[in-house]
This record gives C-alpha cells, sequence and structure tokens, in this order.
C-alpha cells in the first residue's frame, strides 16, 4: 500500500468517526475544549495503532474503545494535576452553555433551573463508579445499543443491563439525597 494510499484510508476514517468520536469523549468530559483534545489524542492512537488493528472487533467498536480510554485517562491527568475547571464550564458558555439556553422563547428561571439540572446529573454520574459511568454514557447518552456498549467494555450484554441498572439506582440514590437537603 503506498503512503498516499494509506494517507486516504486514515482521512476516510477521521471523516466517519470524527463526530461520534468527539460526541463520546465529550459525554465523559463535559467541556468542548478538553472533548476535542481527547478526540485528537484518540485519532493519534488509531494513526499509530492501525497496523495492529486485528478485526477481533469492528473498527467502530475498536476506536469507540479507545475513545473512552482517552476520556478517562483526561480525567485521570485533571484529577491528578489538580487543575481548576475552565472558565467556559463555569460560565456555562460554548457547547453545553449553548444547549443549557435552549430555546430563545424560554424564560432565563427555567433556562437557570435546566441548566442546574443538568449540571446535577452530570455531577452524580461523575460519582458513578467507571464501569457504571462508562456503560450509562455510552447507552443512555451516546445511544450505543447494549450489544454495541458491551463490545466497546469487552463485556456481556448481560453485564451491561447490570451496570446500567445499578447506574440509575445509584444516580436516583444521589438525587433524592441532593433534593432532601435542598428542601429543608
Amino acid at each position: 500500500m503506498s503512503n498516499n494510499s494509506e494517507t486516504a484510508d486514515f482521512r476516510t476514517i477521521v471523516e466517519t468517526h470524527q463526530d461520534r468520536v468527539l460526541n463520546i469523549c465529550y459525554a465523559f468530559l463535559h467541556n468542548r475544549e478538553d472533548a476535542e483534545d481527547a478526540a485528537q489524542d484518540v485519532f493519534i492512537e488509531v494513526y499509530r495503532s492501525l497496523d495492529r488493528f486485528r478485526g477481533e472487533a469492528q473498527l467502530s467498536t475498536w476506536i469507540h474503545r479507545i475513545s473512552v480510554t482517552k476520556s478517562l485517562d483526561m480525567i485521570r491527568r485533571k484529577k491528578r494535576k489538580k487543575r481548576i475547571t475552565s472558565a467556559k464550564q463555569i460560565l456555562g458558555l460554548g457547547e453545553a452553555g449553548a444547549a443549557a439556553a435552549g430555546s430563545a422563547g424560554e424564560q432565563p428561571d427555567r433556562q437557570l433551573e435546566a441548566k442546574e439540572n443538568r449540571e446535577l446529573l452530570y455531577r452524580a454520574i461523575d460519582r458513578l463508579p467507571e464501569t457504571q459511568k462508562i456503560a450509562l454514557t455510552l447507552s443512555a447518552i451516546e445511544g450505543l445499543r447494549y450489544k454495541e456498549t458491551a463490545a466497546v467494555m469487552q463485556t456481556s450484554v448481560e453485564s451491561v443491563e447490570s451496570l446500567i441498572f445499578r447506574a440509575k439506582k445509584n444516580i436516583r440514590k444521589h438525587l433524592a439525597g441532593y433534593f432532601r437537603k435542598t428542601s429543608r
């Protein structure tokens, strides 16, 4: 295979998978800039490792697995360095802020409440054990079927179902505790 052909093949891989990779990274990181950095790391890893891809899973599954790993690596690095959350996330700017703003016709108090609820949910998801967080994020947030989620996580569909069940139970418990505290 010529170098030009390899470059064209890799470009096709990036074009085919870039949106899903960015969405997966964003679902874990909740910050557009971090998600873009992680997505770039994903494709660097794909490029470096493509010759070692054995085809034991679908290419998309392999790339999704790398996306999860790179996102979790970034979270761990940030925790180790104890970096301060970016100003964009604090101020609610960027993609997350645009989503929180909703339609132009919404009342500001409803926009603020929706944003606060979304942030509360993200915090609850972030508190989950890692395997529950991965299963829930891939399935519920990214829309992967249980079978696809199981392939990415290298586990059974039954395990994914159990992880998601426990994740939802833990989130309900966390949110119930929060609302009990705020209603006093």
